[in-house]
C-alpha cells in the first residue's frame, strides 16, 4: 500500500475544526486499513511555535512551516489567520506545494492559496459568506458559492469548516475505496458523501427560522410533507391564523412568502433524491409534490437552467458511491473573521 504524507498547515487564528475535521479523517482512515503509515499526518507553522486559534485553543507545530518537506497532500485550514495572511506562511504554501501531489484548503484558507498564486486561472470555492470577496480580490479565479467542495487539477477547496470532512472523505474513498471511507464516516458520525456540486446550505439555512412557534411548526410540517397541501390557506388552518394574517407574518419573520419557501423546499427535497436515490423522474415529481414531470422540469429549468435528467447526470456521486446514506445539507455559518483588505472590509 502506498504511504501518503499530509501536512497541515497551522497558522494563528487558524480554525481549529479546520485543522482537526481533516486530521481526523486521514488518520481514521490509516486506523481503519491497520495500516498506520497509510497517511502519515503532521503540522507546521512558521517558527516552529505554537499557534493560537480563533477560538483560544493553543496548536504546537510538529515543525517549522520552512523545514517541512514537500508532502503528497498539503491541507491549508482557515480562520481569522487569513484575514491579514502572514507573509512567512503564504511563502511556506507556496514552496511546499510545488513539490505537492495534491493541495487542499479548507473554508477561507482559499485566500491564502490565492495569496500564494495557486488558485490564478482555477475555479474555486470557500465559505459561501466569502466567496463575493474572494471573487473581487482575485478576479483570475472563478469562484462557485454553492459548491460544498470544487477540485480544478490538483488543487481542491472546500467550503464552511465541516466541508474539510467532505473533502477529505471523498479523498480517502479515492485513495483506499469507498468502503474505508464509510467506515471512517460511520466513526465521525457524518454521511457518506454530500457530493462536491452540493449546495452548501439548506432551504432552512438560506431563509430565516421563524420566531413564534406556529409558524415554525409549518416550516417543518412543509419539509417533512412536501407532497402535501401546501397552500396558504392549507398552512394557515394549521397555524390557526387566517391566511391574510398568515403571509404577512410569514413573510415578516421568514424572509420569504410562504409560496417561495414552498417552492425552494420541493425544489431541494427534489434535487437530495435524484442525487441520492434510483427513483425515476416522475415518481420524485409525485413525492414532492409536482405533481407531473412536467411541472418539476418547469420548476428545475427555472430555478436552476437544466431539466432533471440532466441535473442528476451532472451532479450525482459516482456509481461506487450510489449506495451512500442521504446527504444532509445543513451547515452552520463559519467563524470565519472579517476582513481587512486594500479595498476595504470583509
Amino acid at each position: 500500500m502506498r504511504k501518503r504524507s499530509v501536512l497541515v498547515v497551522l497558522h494563528d487564528g487558524v480554525q481549529s475544526l479546520d485543522v482537526t475535521g481533516p486530521l481526523e479523517v486521514f488518520t481514521g482512515a490509516a486506523e481503519a486499513v491497520g495500516r498506520p503509515d497509510a497517511y502519515r499526518v503532521w503540522t507546521a507553522g512558521p517558527g516552529g511555535g505554537p499557534v493560537r486559534t480563533s477560538s483560544g485553543l493553543r496548536l504546537l507545530p510538529d515543525t517549522d512551516l520552512a523545514d517541512a518537506g514537500p508532502p503528497h497532500t498539503l491541507v491549508v485550514p482557515g480562520g481569522a489567520g487569513t484575514a491579514e495572511p502572514d507573509p512567512a506562511v503564504v511563502r511556506g504554501i507556496r514552496e511546499l506545494a510545488a513539490g505537492a501531489e495534491r493541495i487542499v484548503s479548507v473554508c477561507t484558507g482559499a485566500f491564502l492559496l490565492a495569496e500564494a498564486g495557486l488558485l490564478t486561472g482555477r475555479r474555486a470555492t470557500t465559505h459561501w459568506a466569502y466567496c463575493d470577496t474572494l471573487a473581487r480580490r482575485f478576479p483570475d479565479t472563478e469562484v462557485a458559492a454553492e459548491p460544498i467542495f470544487v477540485r480544478d487539477g490538483n488543487v481542491a477547496t472546500s467550503a464552511g469548516v465541516t466541508a474539510g470532512i467532505d473533502l477529505a472523505l471523498a479523498l480517502v474513498e479515492e485513495d483506499l475505496g469507498r468502503d474505508v471511507a464509510l467506515t471512517v464516516a460511520r466513526h465521525l458520525v457524518v454521511f457518506l458523501r454530500r457530493p462536491g456540486d452540493q449546495a452548501q446550505f439548506s432551504t432552512q439555512l438560506a431563509a430565516q427560522l421563524a420566531q413564534r412557534h406556529p409558524l415554525r411548526e409549518v416550516q417543518s410540517w412543509i419539509a417533512e410533507h412536501p407532497d402535501d397541501d401546501l397552500s396558504v390557506e392549507a398552512l394557515a388552518r394549521r397555524a390557526a391564523l387566517s391566511p391574510r394574517h398568515f403571509a404577512r407574518s410569514f413573510a415578516a419573520e421568514v424572509g420569504m412568502t410562504p409560496g417561495r419557501y414552498v417552492d425552494a423546499a420541493r425544489l431541494e427535497t427534489a434535487r437530495r433524491r435524484l442525487e441520492d436515490t434510483e427513483d425515476g423522474v416522475e415518481e420524485i415529481a409525485r413525492a414532492c409534490g409536482y405533481g407531473t414531470p412536467e411541472a418539476m422540469r418547469r420548476a428545475f429549468v427555472r430555478a436552476l437552467s437544466v431539466p432533471p435528467a440532466e441535473y442528476r447526470r451532472r451532479f450525482r456521486p459516482s456509481p461506487a458511491a450510489r449506495t451512500a446514506a442521504p446527504a444532509s445539507t445543513t451547515h452552520a455559518p463559519a467563524s470565519a473573521p472579517a476582513r481587512r483588505t486594500h479595498g476595504g472590509n470583509r
